[in-house]
């Protein structure tokens, strides 16, 4: 297959992090996040490996994504928290997915559809403790989880869950937030209610904040191989980049000292060199952020970005070195293969790796490579 613009996912790399993770943080329950494509992964192939390898939730931001994965065959327990204001609850309850309630507004609609479809609705009452985005504010948790419990009452709801989230600001901030959520908690029992399912932790809490755990955490960039701590790598977690990004060199051109490359001219050949163009841009999600900046492997050799990254399309040189057309560039995966990391890219682009393998779109080529056990 041509590697013109590809991303290779490395299936059997989520299914070692999934059970590195796991064997770490022992929790009763393992959620996958697989949201936003999973992280530009691959949804359904890596819910699929995920669920093979022990986890026993999948995590989605909307319901779209989670009837995507039951369109796909998947019966496993999904959870979907972020929702339009204007919402049809009923296909949520038709395909049994949990459903994350930020407000009492949420909870009475989705109760009232439960009736309309005679379904049950399966909810985790999300509390504010600190991030201030969505979840219901501690003072509204009096009468919110009164009438949780008297819709349970009636049957139209189950609370199977109550959930948050840390801001992994610092050790004071998560300390204050896992203080408001235990409040949260003494709350809803007070009120008759048990729910199985207490999730506060997302990947960096789960391995590094023991309190943060609970009945169960949410995996989410761990399970892809990343690092989400500034002082650790992936390599020190004991996980492996299951994403490398990958292409070809699509032209080379010989220029004279001076030369200016791409759009302004923000870079000019110090020397005579040879530029090699690599055919991916920020229409594929490599950011112009990184103009200048970013590293790049042709032929096993290091380079850097030359010049502003266009739409579909960048260059790099290299110097005296030889390149042909139809080499292999790679942009990113796992280190110690030799090849930039994601995070060597998000640092060229002053954001975060996570950004960097979830905006990889879909004019690049997925491809998978099988679970065979390491």
């Amino acid at each position: 297959m041509s590697s013109f613009r590809e991303a290779v996912i490395d299936l059997d790399a989520i299914a070692h992090n999934i059970t590195q993770l796991r064997a770490d943080i022992q929790t009763a329950h393992t959620m996958a996040v697989v949201k936003a494509n999973a992280y530009g992964h691959g949804a359904i192939p890596v819910a699929q490996t995920a669920l093979a390898a022990g986890a026993d939730w999948l995590g989605v931001a909307d319901i779209a994504e989670g009837l995507e994965l039951r369109a796909a065959g998947i019966d496993a327990p999904i959870l979907a928290w972020l929702h339009d204001p204007v919402t049809d609850w009923a296909p949520a309850l038709d395909a049994d997915i949990d459903l994350g309630i930020s407000s009492l507004l949420q909870l009475r609609e989705i109760a009232a559809a439960a009736t309309t479809t005679g379904r049950a609705a399966n909810v985790h009452i999300k509390l504010e403790t600190g991030l201030s985005r969505n979840g219901v504010s501690e003072s509204d948790w009096p009468e919110l989880l009164a009438v949780a419990a008297e819709l349970e009452a009636t049957g139209s709801i189950r609370v199977r869950g109550i959930f948050s989230h840390l801001s992994n600001a610092s050790a004071a901030d998560d300390e204050a937030a896992i203080a408001c959520f235990d409040r949260g908690l003494a709350a809803a029992a007070s009120v008759g209610l048990t729910p199985a399912l207490i999730h506060l932790a997302s990947t960096a809490a789960a391995i590094r904040v023991p309190a943060a755990r609970y009945s169960m955490v949410r995996l989410g960039i761990g399970i892809y191989g990343l690092s989400p701590f500034d002082d650790a790598t992936s390599a020190d977690l004991g996980l492996i980049p299951a994403m490398t990004l990958r292409s070809t060199v699509a032209a080379v051109r010989e220029v004279t000292a001076g030369t200016g490359v791409s759009y302004d001219y923000t870079w000019r050949a110090p020397e005579d060199v040879r530029l090699a163009l690599i055919p991916l841009g920020y229409a594929d999600g490599i950011p112009r952020q990184a103009s200048g900046r970013a590293p790049v492997v042709i032929n096993s050799q290091r380079y850097t970005a030359a010049g502003r990254i266009a739409m579909d399309q960048f260059v790099v040189s290299v110097g005296h070195d030889s390149a042909s057309v139809g080499d292999p560039a790679v942009l990113f995966g796992d280190p110690s293969t030799g090849v930039p990391s994601a995070t060597d890219w998000a640092d060229a682009a002053e954001t975060v790796n996570y950004e960097i393998v979830t905006r990889i779109g879909n004019r690049v080529t997925r491809t998978y490579l099988p679970v065979i056990g390491r």
